[in-house]
């Protein structure tokens, strides 16, 4: 089994040594990877959670790492404005170009294709035998770190083996939509909640809003949405009941406090529409929320 900092990957899909592959720490690559935090978005001034981030291993598909943006050559790489670190696909070894510094794999996995460079030590031959074993029209798991040059993307290469369980395919490809929408929506909410409107009631020098967004979000039914959709609601259900709903203006001023722009909770309170989640009411500058 190999590592990666404080994270593995090792053989097996998931199904040898390593743990059972549904576990919450365990990876159905073989990977036991560090949680991620839905909530980390462009700006967050808290670099610990920056840190955390770039040195986690997150497993992508090749269309994603595809959609992967980059502010400039120096700056980190980011997909749906999220920081990514070492990443880990799945695919099909499409074509090996052996050359005297590096070796180039290019890889599909039906999303779309990437290249992968493993940079050859001429001088151990441990480096040589570790990768012997891949050929082409096989499986692999691949782990590195996404690079560009001459404005090309690839994987830097740290470790690439066969897959050798077949499952392990389809398990990488859940895994990826797992942790995407993870850190989109947030953690799964409590199937066993109440899917009733609970009114919270702000204490002393702390506001409804700060006290409903603070609350657990298991205990939430509207905890599958985005992180800034999930605000609205919250302040919304934290106000007294009126029919008339609560005024954009209000929405806009409490949302706007935590740092989002008035495009963004507009874009937010227009999606929550189009998929029921709130209404307007009196006019269209009111809002209340479905139940």
């Amino acid at each position: 089994m190999s590592q990666f900092n404080d994270n593995y990957y090792g053989g097996g899909g998931g199904y040898l040594q390593g743990g059972s592959p549904f576990s919450q720490t365990g990876s159905p690559g073989g990977m036991r990877v560090r949680l991620f935090k839905p909530t980390l978005k462009k700006g967050d001034s808290n670099a610990a959670q920056r840190t955390e981030i770039s040195n986690s291993l997150r497993p992508f598909t090749i269309a994603q790492i595809n959609h992967a943006t980059q502010a400039h050559t120096d700056a980190e790489w980011r997909v749906d404005d999220v920081e990514i670190g070492q990443v880990s696909i799945v695919a099909q070894v499409v074509s090996i170009q052996k050359q005297t510094t590096n070796c180039v794999y290019i890889l599909d996995d039906g999303s779309g294709q990437v290249e992968a460079r493993h940079w050859v030590d001429s001088s151990s031959d441990e480096d040589g035998s570790k990768w012997s074993d891949i050929e082409e029209n096989r499986y692999v798991r691949v782990t590195g770190g996404l690079k560009s040059f001459g404005k090309k993307r690839y994987i830097n290469a740290s470790h690439i083996r066969n897959v050798t369980d077949p499952h392990e395919i389809y398990f990488h490809v859940l895994e990826a939509i797992a942790v995407t929408l993870t850190i989109e929506r947030g953690p799964p909410s409590n199937p066993n909640a109440a899917n009733a409107r609970t009114k919270v009631e702000s204490g002393a020098g702390i506001s409804a809003y700060s006290a409903q967004s603070n609350a657990p979000a298991h205990n939430d039914q509207f905890a599958h949405l985005p992180a800034l959709q999930r605000k609205i609601v919250h302040f919304i259900m934290s106000q007294p009941l009126q029919d008339e709903g609560i005024h954009v203006a209000a929405i806009a001023k409490a949302i706007g406090a935590s740092g989002e722009d008035a495009r963004k909770i507009s874009d937010a309170l227009d999606r929550l529409m189009d998929d029921g989640h709130v209404f307007t009411t009196i006019d269209d500058s009111h809002f209340n929320v479905s139940l």
